[in-house]
């Protein structure tokens, strides 16, 4: 026990997007003692070149607490202003990979919040692979930082079934929340002495890769369900993708957001990976074995929308 009351505890928390910031606001909102915080530089976007903010130094500025936003984690004087906060535990929630002169300063340690039941989906996307790969279940993990990321020994797991029609932005949102409340279960255990931790198993990891653009790519050769998965996996965003081809032949970006499996639409053809059956009012693509039904969508330049409302003004001939 270390005898400590969480006012006089000394906390920096370390993050960048929302699903941060849930966190960092229990903490606060809880009357922990948040005495800095860092995240990272401002970004310039858009046309207009604005400086883009993270969600934490905004949520930071908003509630008047020291906000550090370093471009190296290893300079010299960034460290030297972190150590000067005397900080006794440092929170690392979607943030970047910390130089162990950074996560072994403070004299509680270094813990992290990750989105997945470690040690499967270690990585940068854990919430869209456990949802792209099929999985029925997934959860969040505390642990506390060592030189290898996403490796260090357990301090709590909660789990959390995924539904079969979920996609990543609902269970994004559920993950934040419990995750919420399992950084301050971990918060007040180590307070209060009680909090235990517990080696990773071996021979489980899965990795979570960043998505990047050719990931989100649909190949319509593959199964339905697979197909229907990583369009799970990627919705809202980034959003899964296809090439698609019109009946003159000109080719444009399709993102699609949502898909069913589909057994009700026949065609008098055969067809091939990435034909599609269309009615007034539908839409399908034929996958490895079956058809794919594609219930919203979003055609480069244009609206999010339904395809009810999309076959209204195109009229497709074929994904690529």
């Amino acid at each position: 026990m270390i005898n400590m009351k969480k006012e006089d505890l000394r906390i920096i928390f370390l993050g960048t997007p929302e699903f941060a910031v849930e966190s960092l606001d229990k903490l606060v909102s809880g009357g922990y003692n948040i005495v800095a915080t860092v995240t990272m530089p401002d970004k310039i976007a858009g046309r207009g070149h604005h400086l883009l903010q993270s969600d934490v130094k905004k949520y930071a500025v908003e509630k008047g607490l020291p906000v550090l936003q370093p471009t190296n984690l290893k300079d010299p004087a960034f460290v030297e202003e972190l150590r000067s906060y005397n900080a006794d535990l440092f929170i690392v929630i979607a943030f970047r990979m910390l130089p162990e002169v950074v996560w072994s300063m403070p004299r509680l340690g270094t813990f992290n919040l990750h989105a997945s039941l470690l040690p499967k989906y270690r990585g940068a996307a854990p919430i869209n692979w456990a949802v792209i790969n099929g999985d029925k279940q997934t959860g969040v993990t505390t642990f506390f930082l060592k030189h290898e990321i996403d490796t260090g020994d357990i301090c709590q797991q909660r789990s959390i079934e995924i539904g079969d029609d979920e996609n990543v932005g609902s269970v994004h949102d559920r993950l934040m929340s419990l995750g919420a409340e399992m950084v301050i279960s971990t918060v007040d255990s180590i307070i209060d002495g009680t909090f235990e931790t517990k080696p990773q198993p071996e021979g489980e990891f899965i990795p979570a890769p960043k998505i990047f653009k050719e990931t989100c790519k649909i190949e319509w050769n593959k199964p339905r369900e697979c197909v229907r998965n990583l369009v799970r996996g990627l919705s809202p965003y980034p959003a899964a993708w296809t090439d698609i081809c019109d009946a003159n032949d000109s080719v444009s970006t399709l993102k699609v957001f949502e898909t069913k499996l589909c057994d009700d639409l026949q065609s008098e053809q055969s067809l091939m990976s990435g034909d599609i059956i269309c009615t007034k009012s539908r839409m399908a693509v034929m996958c490895a074995d079956g058809l794919l039904e594609i219930l919203e969508l979003q055609l480069s330049g244009k609206k999010r929308m339904t395809t009810q409302a999309f076959l209204l003004g195109y009229k497709p001939k074929a994904c690529k």
